[in-house]
């Protein structure tokens, strides 16, 4: 109990200088909290200018908080150079002489020069430059959407690594700021193809032959029998004689016409996307491991499109595509077959008005195709000498137009939704009652009957 008691009175003594000693304390926290922060002068800058600022001793250091909005450089023993950089503010602070002097360093976007431009180039428009980040911002009304394109790429020239928003407002503009693009794609795909050729072979006890081309199928023989593996269009053979003749006589035509009319919906200024089609798939080879792996690769009617509205003019980034598998092309990997892909794209900036429509045509594709084979020496022979000669001819004609109409749309009121479509009748007629009949119960009279 001796060894406390010295403990506890100097705990009590230290908290009664601590109660004395905190009217004091406060007083320094509050005369410290209502010190004003000291006016440093300040040197005014534009983006991408310089000044050179002048001191009154020999300078033997500087100091600048961020490099990325201002740097200074000494280069007299009196002068420092200041480049503005980027908006913003930071601290120079510079020593020498035995003294200490700091400045505030205020750096503009230069906006200002880019509003003196835009009131020299477009006299009585009102448009307005504010800068906000690394974003320009116009704002303002503009007489006609030529105004309008012009100002935001002058601003973007002006700041090319900034963010161009575009407020300037045009008269007659929508609300809707959705857009539907109304787009039809017609392929039409027409094919002929003609083939003629004609193969002879003798069959007889002691004698075998045969005269072909070998650009259609013919005969071959077994144990002195003649096997044929395509009797072509036209098949004669003479038993007696034992001669035949195959002959190929064909001509083909045909016709294949697509209509696909896909409807899409964005926002203004967004990107927005349709497929109608499927997918195929691909196996890739990893590697020096050699494992298999499937990527399916997408095909059918795609459709891209960018709209941005101005006022009542739609300007459209579209890109239509149009993709069908092409087996003839190709190719065999490891038991897998891999089709080819026959694409047809087109992409361009469009301008149109509510309802206008505007046409991509004249994507036409021709091919034509020529085989022909003929046996030496026989088939130069007058007259005859075309029963061994075989030809095969092949054209074929694609063409593709595209028809893209946009439409400013806005969402329906619940009032204006349609009724959705309903099925006025049955679609198939109803099953005969099969169920067996029930003889109908007697019906009981009334009491006034059985008086």
């Amino acid at each position: 109990m001796m060894r406390v008691r010295p403990l506890v009175r100097l705990v009590f003594a230290a908290a009664v200088v601590t109660a004395l000693a905190v009217p004091g304390l406060a007083q320094e926290r509050a005369a410290a909290t209502t010190q004003e922060i000291p006016d440093y002068p300040r040197v005014l800058l534009t983006a991408g200018r310089s000044t050179v600022m002048t001191t009154a001793f020999d300078i033997t250091r500087i100091a600048v908080t961020n490099p990325a909005i201002a740097d200074a450089v000494v280069v007299q023993p009196r002068e420092v150079l200041i480049d503005g950089k980027g908006p913003g503010t930071v601290s120079l602070i510079i020593w020498g002489g035995g003294q200490r002097i700091q400045y505030d360093v205020v750096v503009d976007p230069g906006v200002p020069g880019l509003q003196q431009t835009m009131e020299q180039l477009f006299p009585g428009e009102d448009i307005r430059v504010a800068l906000n980040d690394d974003a320009i911002i116009l704002s303002g009304r503009a007489s006609s959407n030529a105004v309008m394109l012009k100002a935001g790429e002058i601003a973007t020239g002006a700041f090319p690594k900034g963010r161009l928003i575009n407020l300037l407002e045009l008269p007659g503009g929508s609300e809707s700021q959705q857009v539907m693009l109304q787009v039809r794609v017609a392929e039409v795909n027409s094919r002929a193809i003609k083939e003629l050729g004609a193969n002879f072979f003798l069959a007889k006890p002691n004698w075998l032959g045969r005269v072909t081309t070998q650009q259609f199928g013919g005969a071959n023989f077994d144990d002195d029998s003649v096997v044929l593996n395509d009797l072509l269009n036209i098949f004669l053979y003479y038993r007696k004689e034992g001669l035949g003749v195959l002959i190929k006589a064909l001509e083909q035509k045909g016709l294949f016409q697509s209509l696909a009319e896909p409807n899409l919906i964005a926002y203004n200024g967004q990107e927005a996307s349709f497929l109608a089609g499927g997918e195929f798939p691909i196996p890739v080879v990893q590697g020096a491991t050699g494992t298999v792996t499937i990527v399916f690769k997408e095909f059918g009617v795609r459709l891209t499109f960018r709209p941005t509205i101005a006022g009542d003019v739609i300007r459209l980034k579209v890109r239509p595509e149009v993709s069908a598998l092409d087996f003839n092309n190709g190719i065999t990997l490891e038991g897998f077959r891999i089709p080819a892909l026959i694409t047809r794209r087109a992409e361009t900036d469009i301008e149109l008005r509510d309802g206008q429509s505007f046409a991509i045509a004249g994507l036409l594709n021709n091919t034509s195709q020529a085989d022909g084979a003929n046996v030496p020496f026989l088939s130069q022979i007058p007259i005859i000498g075309t029963l061994f000669k075989s030809k095969a001819d092949r054209k074929e004609r694609t063409e593709l137009m595209v028809l893209v109409t946009p439409r400013l749309v806005r969402p329906l009121d619940p009032d204006e939704v349609p009724p959705l479509p309903t099925m006025q009748r049955e679609f198939l007629p109803g099953a005969p009652d099969t169920s067996p009949s029930v003889p109908a119960a007697p019906q009981v009279p009334e009491s006034s009957d059985l008086r």
